[in-house]
C-alpha cells in the first residue's frame, strides 16, 4: 500500500471514490451523493492543490482517502480538521484507516503550527470511532441531530487530538 498526497491531477480518481463513499455511507459525511454526483471533476481539479488530501492505493487503485484542513484564519491558525475520511469495503480491516490519519496527523505536525486537529464522527460508526480513540482523538462535545437523511437524524461525536 502506498499513501500519497492527492494533486490537481487526482481529480478524476478522487471523484469516484468521493462519490462511492457518499453513495454507500450516507450517514458518515454532510455532503450528500445527489449533490455531489453533479459537480463537475474540475471542483476537485480546483479544491485538491488547497488542502491536505491523501490517498492510499492498492496494486494502483484508490482505496482510500483523508482531507487535512488546515484552518486560515488568524486566530483559528493553531487548528485543523480532518474530514472526507473513508476506505474501500475491500481493504478494510487492513490498517488502511490507520495509516491515512496517522499521515494526516504527520503532516498537521510537519507544518509546526498545528496544535489541535478536530474532526466529527457519527456515533453509530463504531469502527471509526475506535480508529480515532487509539490515535488518541478525544470527544469533547455531541451534537444531536447533526445530519438528516430523509426522516432519519444521526447524532455526532465531535473529537480533537491535541499535538
Amino acid at each position: 500500500m502506498e499513501i500519497k498526497r492527492l494533486l490537481a491531477e487526482d481529480a478524476e480518481i478522487y471523484r469516484t471514490i468521493r462519490l462511492e463513499s457518499l453513495k454507500l455511507h450516507p450517514e458518515a459525511f454532510g455532503s450528500s451523493y445527489e449533490e455531489e454526483k453533479e459537480a463537475p471533476v474540475g471542483k476537485y481539479r480546483e479544491s485538491l492543490p488547497s488542502v491536505y488530501t491523501f490517498g492510499a492505493f492498492e496494486n494502483g487503485s484508490l482505496v482510500g482517502v483523508v482531507t487535512l484542513f488546515p484552518e486560515g484564519k488568524r486566530k483559528m491558525k493553531h487548528r485543523a480538521s480532518i474530514f472526507a475520511m473513508y476506505v474501500a469495503e475491500s481493504v478494510r480491516g487492513k490498517g488502511v484507516g490507520k495509516k491515512l490519519v496517522e499521515t494526516a496527523i504527520a503532516q498537521a505536525r510537519e507544518l509546526g503550527k498545528i496544535e489541535q486537529i478536530h474532526l466529527q464522527v457519527v456515533t453509530s460508526n463504531e469502527s471509526a470511532k475506535r480508529l480515532y480513540s487509539s490515535l488518541g482523538f478525544e470527544v469533547y462535545g455531541l451534537e444531536k441531530r447533526a445530519l438528516r437523511i430523509w426522516d432519519i437524524y444521526y447524532d455526532e461525536e465531535l473529537r480533537v487530538l491535541f499535538l
